[in-house]
């Protein structure tokens, strides 16, 4: 059994969807694990509010509190790639992260994540990321070090004053001439079924990329996508839309069976460059990573 040794949290929504106790809203919330499981799990005090005090089966849902609970599964895969830190100050730290590492525990990875990984190597217990990278791309994620200046490096990207720049691959047809072009898609995404998929839908845009091609072969094309907004799974979604999805993704355009890892064709996406003014120093900051998984 692999436990975790830090808490996970969870904002109970504004707008209560219909639910007398937190054991009922968490149930709803995590389909793929057994009520039974949140029962003991309750039972053991590792659920609590956010002042520590224990939540109970008879707990009642409260709006927009914070629950925290210790993630645990019977077995966790070992993933055999390594992290690498590029960055560290009093303030943040920029690690590089490789395919199939998930940022935070989720799933069935509860140890074997990239957070818990720099806690342990760091030795920095209050280490927090402050975004995310699906667990299947590869890249740059920032983390915060100092909890007093932690708000001030989430508000980059609360307000998108940070510009990230990505790469991908994806398959094209031999007569296509795609170097140079540049694309700007706007769409509405929204939850599809099930529900860790997304879809695009009619409504008010609430995603938006700019994509141009840098290179291309007669098969692929290797692209340079800058999200402006942060919806979930919105690259891979967008250059979807376009007819390229990028090349190893097993959820777009069709969902494939579930499957284990195959650690030799990973999704062709990279989380490349960082960008920004610091909250705290002012000074521009630019974190890159030069990857030879996606040439071409």
């Amino acid at each position: 059994m692999a436990i975790s040794k830090y808490p996970s949290k969870l904002s109970l929504p504004q707008a209560n969807p219909g639910f007398a106790t937190v054991l009922e809203y968490l149930i709803y919330k995590f389909p793929y694990v057994d009520a039974e499981i949140w029962r003991q799990r309750i039972a053991d005090g590792k659920v609590h509010w956010h002042d520590g005090s224990p939540i109970t089966t008879q707990s009642a849902f409260q709006a927009q509190q914070r629950v925290y609970y210790y993630r645990e599964v019977e077995t966790e895969p070992s993933i055999p790639f390594k992290e690498a830190i590029l960055f560290q100050d009093e303030h943040i730290l920029v690690a590089y992260k490789p395919h199939f590492l998930a940022v935070t525990p989720g799933g069935i990875y509860v140890n074997e994540c990239l957070q818990n990984r720099l806690r342990r190597s760091t030795g920095i217990e209050r280490l927090q990321a402050l975004h995310r990278l699906d667990r299947v791309t590869a890249g740059l994620v920032m983390f915060s070090v100092n909890p007093d200046s932690r708000h001030r490096y989430h508000q980059l990207f609360e307000k998108r004053t940070i510009h990230k720049t990505y790469q991908a691959i994806a398959t094209i047809s031999g007569d296509e001439k795609l170097i140079g072009q540049a694309w700007e898609v706007k769409n509405r995404i929204v939850p599809a079924e099930p529900r860790f998929r997304m879809q695009v839908t009619e409504g008010k845009a609430n995603s938006h990329s700019l994509i141009r091609c840098l290179q291309q072969s007669t098969q692929a094309a290797l692209f340079e996508l800058n999200p402006i907004t942060g919806k979930t799974h919105q690259l891979r979604v967008h250059m979807q839309s376009l007819g390229w999805p990028i090349l190893n993704d097993k959820y777009y355009p069709q969902l494939q069976p579930l499957s284990a890892d195959d650690y030799a064709s990973p999704l062709q996406l990279l989380a490349k460059e960082l960008r920004f003014i610091d909250p705290v120093t002012q000074q521009p900051r630019c974190f890159t990573y030069n990857s030879n998984l996606l040439l071409l």
